[in-house]
């Protein structure tokens, strides 16, 4: 799915001349704390709630404000989990959506982002989520695929991304069985490193948070 087709146009743009305390209302009146800044169609920059905050003066006009303007954007062209990580790594509340001569199109909600990435994923069907995290050499997808077939299970997804931090692979990996404790127990018995891992059954394990685990399956 492509990022013009999540677009909202319910959302509101600023212009330049808008005044703080306008940008204000209309973030609160749509529950978001970023908004777009247009000049014509040719897209300016991002505004958030936290930099509007700053200023002294509320009857301020945004122009006052340029050099606090971002350009966090998506082209319209662009697969739609772009837009979950630039949102993701941005903490943006909305994505804007561009043409490549930057004309705004619209923008695109993290909320939205997030229900069609859940439907992307399946979540909403039953199965597993396993993350394994290796060194890069270590990395085997037919030895991955026949631990968990050995368990009466499919890989329906796999992703794999590289940690900025400590160049260790990390190894997403969604199964279509929601009950994967064998499976765990296999990949710790072939000593992989399991990092998190989500099913039916309770585990006392070191999870950060639903949310970590979906940006890094989404990682890019």
């Amino acid at each position: 799915m492509l990022t013009r087709e999540l677009v909202s146009q319910n959302l509101p743009s600023l212009h330049l001349t808008d005044k703080v305390y306008q940008a204000l209302q209309l973030m609160n009146d749509n529950q978001v704390t970023h908004l777009p800044i247009v000049e014509g169609e040719q897209f300016l920059g991002l505004i958030s709630e936290d930099d509007l905050l700053l200023s002294e003066n509320d009857n301020d006009n945004l122009d006052t404000l340029q050099q606090s303007f971002a350009m966090h954007s998506v082209k319209d062209n662009e697969h739609f989990l772009q837009a979950v990580q630039v949102a993701a790594e941005n903490g943006l509340s909305v994505v804007p959506v561009i043409t490549p001569e930057n004309e705004l199109i619209g923008t695109v909600t993290y909320n939205d982002l997030l229900r069609v990435a859940s439907g992307f994923m399946s979540l909403n069907e039953p199965g597993g989520l396993i993350v394994l995290e290796m060194e890069s050499n270590q990395y085997s997808f037919n030895e991955i695929s026949k631990i968990i077939e050995a368990n009466d299970a499919q890989i329906t997804q796999l992703n794999t991304s590289n940690d900025a931090d400590t160049g260790m692979m990390q190894v997403t990996i969604r199964v279509n069985k929601p009950e994967i404790s064998d499976i765990i127990s296999s990949f710790q018995r072939y000593e992989y490193n399991v990092k998190y891992f989500f099913g039916d059954e309770q585990y006392t394990n070191e999870l950060r948070s639903n949310y970590d685990n979906l940006m890094n399956y989404l990682k890019i």
